[in-house]
């Protein structure tokens, strides 16, 4: 049986019907009359217009308005111009783009055709986390789908308007998700980000102008174009509109994916929708955004889980991946396992995070084995304070962001190991 999310809306609502992840039963639900619409009654300025006036925000993270980001594709060049959909979902604590491919993949890509249509790109690459072979088998099925369709190559809908789609697949290399780490994997080279600018939307993929998007952030386009930008505004917070996907993790009693509207409180969605915590327990800590966002404390669960709410607690929303802790949890132990990622995903291009990455889990693994000092929780706080905003782009800030919400919140945790010289939480998950 389809393991499908617990709370369904607009993006997820028809996931449970098998024939949806078809063409014909995407069709029977209305599926590329959005793009029909796009094609044909609309100029590509139009599209863009629309995209940017109903206020979606990218949702693999950074949160910058989408249809700004169409409009910086030039329109005075001669030069091919290509969209790219970033399905690298590598986030530790984030699965909700695995069940967009797998289940919704023709949403995702009448959302590329009009993303296309508004930008001239007359190619995507869809760049496909490496692990993610059934996804992947899947969206290939649906592109071939829609090529014998004639949604996608020349002449689409006879509009005379030609879009490709490529899919390539990744290699497990976390870095690749940063879009320009993922351009220079696309063309084959190591997967280290670039220095900007120049910006992928005037030197991207292969040197030409490109857009990258994530695919949730498509996935939502083609009920903009078809219900429009007001409707979409009604739903979520005025700075942040729309339905996200949340993916829950951790101590609940139901872990999986949630489709709520953007502004949800976190304690509504761990408490009410996943179920709460499982034997009695009490929630410790909660990653609201993928593990590289700040820790927020059991007492300020009542956030919103909107950009702009999270911001005030000194997290963000990234990719709506919650991972729930209950009080069983050692968070010196959390920061070990956190900053062994880290340590290990680093392109190695910038001495900040190269070397500042090894050093925090360094440091925290000598306080996990009870031969930390007191110096140490300094060192540790100094060492993230000088990664962050100091590197080509943002790794060192997410290897950074989750040592100081630990310090600033659990620093109790790290001077009990330096005191007891040991872990004093007998119950915890063990390394």
């Amino acid at each position: 049986m389809l393991k499908v999310p617990y709370v369904t809306g607009y993006l997820t609502e028809r996931f449970a019907d098998d024939d949806f992840a078809t063409l014909e039963g995407y069709e029977r639900a209305g599926g590329y009359r959005a793009a029909r619409k796009a094609l044909t009654e609309m100029a590509p300025a139009d599209v863009i217009e629309l995209v940017k006036g109903s206020g979606l925000q990218g949702r693999g993270g950074a949160g910058f308005s989408a249809g700004l980001k169409w409009s910086f594709m030039p329109t005075d060049t001669d030069q091919p111009k290509y969209l790219v959909c970033n399905a690298d979902e590598s986030e530790p604590g984030s699965f909700k783009d695995r069940i967009l491919l797998e289940r919704g993949a023709h949403q995702m890509l009448e959302g590329i055709l009009i993303a296309a249509w508004a930008t001239g790109a007359e190619k995507t690459f869809i760049y496909i986390r490496g692990e993610y072979a059934h996804p992947a088998r899947e969206l290939q099925r649906c592109v071939d789908e829609a090529y014998a369709k004639r949604y996608l190559g020349e002449n689409v809908m006879g509009t005379g308007f030609r879009h490709d789609v490529v899919v390539t697949r990744g290699a497990g290399a976390y870095i690749c998700g940063e879009e320009t780490g993922l351009l220079e994997s696309l063309e084959g080279k190591k997967g280290q980000p670039r220095k900007k600018p120049p910006f992928p939307a005037q030197y991207g993929a292969f040197g030409m102008p490109t857009t990258v998007n994530n695919v949730e952030t498509f996935s939502h386009v083609p009920h903009i174009v078809e219900r429009g930008a007001d409707w979409f505004r009604g739903i979520g917070t005025e700075k942040s509109p729309g339905n996200t996907v949340f993916g829950v993790s951790g101590h609940v009693e139901r872990p999986g994916l949630y489709e709520l509207p953007l502004g949800t409180r976190l304690d509504e969605i761990i408490f009410e929708h996943a179920g709460g915590v499982p034997n009695g327990r009490k929630v410790k800590g909660v990653i609201p955004g993928g593990m590289s966002m700040p820790i927020l404390p059991a007492g300020q669960l009542d956030v919103p889980m909107a950009n702009e709410a999270l911001r005030e607690r000194k997290t963000m929303l990234g990719t709506g991946g919650i991972m729930v802790m209950d009080d069983t949890t050692c968070m010196v132990r959390v920061a070990c396992v956190i900053t062994y990622f880290f340590r290990d995903e680093s392109c190695g291009q910038c001495t900040q995070c190269r070397e500042g990455t090894g050093w925090l889990n360094k440091i925290v693994n000598r306080i996990e084995r009870g031969a930390g000092e007191p110096e140490d929780l300094a060192i540790l706080v100094d060492i993230a304070g000088k990664m962050e905003g100091q590197t080509i782009c943002a790794f060192a800030d997410a290897a950074a962001w989750p040592v100081q919400g630990l310090m600033r919140h659990f620093r109790a945790d790290f001077e009990a190991h330096i005191e007891h010289k040991k872990c004093p939480f007998s119950e915890s998950f063990a390394l």
